[in-house]
């Protein structure tokens, strides 16, 4: 059964005068039990996406259903069912951890002593507990997208939106919070999750759809999206500018499809057919032909890599006046 399901879903705001459309058209589908990666830069419509299908938004044309309603006409009853963690902790920093989710507990409509047993068990899953009885404004940053994350699941969801819910976070949150969302996919819970990291959605996505100007681009899982811009490489730095043309000649030689040079970082970066047992070979035959090299390694395409290849433009922040993330 589909969980969410939206058609054609258009956006238009308005603002000074002028017509910005965060959304031109958005199909996606999403399967009970699955997690979908909506993966794209700032600006690509993502959050209006979601804000439509979390009934925070009305579109301006087309059609979704989320957990069997209707974003427009059934929102209320939608809501009941349905969680939502944004880009930015919602939570109230001059309340303690546990005021904070005893409050959305009773937001949910939960009876008082419910909410509070409710508070105290999401306290313990997010490892808040020794922290529960302290005023917010002293969590650290990855404390707070906890505390943010417990409070949308207060309610039980059968659906959860995460807007890219690790942004601004260090590394070791990050991680933290992976932990925490494939503890929630074990447990059954849908996921449309929101990121501008394509390795986060290789990570905890089933399928991905990349949305760029309002539109969805591309479908499928991250290895298939990867694989659009070749697979992985291998990127070789030779030490001496005067063996560039030496070194092109090896990969050449070596038949592994289109290389490109940087001249400036002496950097050339060719396919990696073959994966490691290519890099060996690549290595073995560079040495043999005198070259030498300050660095080399195998990496799969990044997030820029994917864009670039997709639509003609790196990853980067979107600077249109009005658009939406």
């Amino acid at each position: 059964m589909r969980a969410i399901l939206a058609e054609g879903l258009v956006k238009i705001y308005r603002t000074r005068g002028a017509q910005v459309r965060a959304l031109d058209g958005v199909d996606l589908e999403v399967e009970e039990g699955t997690v979908l990666g909506l993966l794209g830069p700032n600006g690509a419509g993502k959050t209006t996406t979601v804000r439509i299908l979390a009934t925070l938004l009305r579109p301006d044309a087309g059609h979704a259903t989320v957990a069997g309603f209707d974003v427009v006409r059934q929102a209320q009853e939608l809501r009941s069912v349905i969680g939502l963690s944004g880009q930015y902790a919602a939570v109230d920093e001059n309340l303690t951890g546990r005021e904070n989710l005893w409050m959305f507990g009773r937001l949910y409509q939960l009876p008082s002593a419910e909410s509070r047993r409710r508070a105290g068990g999401l306290l313990e899953q997010f490892d808040l507990a020794d922290a529960a009885d302290r005023v917010v404004k002293t969590y650290s940053g990855g404390m707070r997208r906890r505390l943010d994350l417990a409070s949308a699941l207060i309610g039980r969801p059968r659906l959860l939106f995460l807007d890219e819910p690790t942004t601004g976070l260090d590394p070791r949150s990050r991680l933290g919070m992976w932990d925490v969302i494939r503890g929630l996919v074990r447990d059954g819970t849908t996921l449309l999750l929101t990121t501008q990291y394509l390795e986060e959605a290789d990570e905890l996505a089933d399928s991905i759809a990349v949305i760029d100007h309002g539109r969805v681009i591309a479908r499928g899982t991250a290895d298939e999206l990867k694989s659009q811009v070749g697979g992985e490489r291998i990127e070789v730095v030779v030490r001496d500018r005067a063996d560039l043309n030496r070194a092109e000649e090896v990969l050449a030689r070596d038949g592994s499809g289109q290389w490109t040079l940087d001249e400036h970082t002496r950097k050339l970066t060719v396919p990696a057919i073959g994966g490691a047992a290519k890099l060996m070979e690549v290595v073995r035959d560079l040495g043999e032909a005198g070259v030498e090299i300050d660095d080399i390694a195998l990496r799969r395409p990044t997030l820029d890599d994917v864009f670039l290849a997709l639509t003609g433009h790196a990853a980067a922040a979107d600077d249109r006046p009005g658009a939406a993330a």
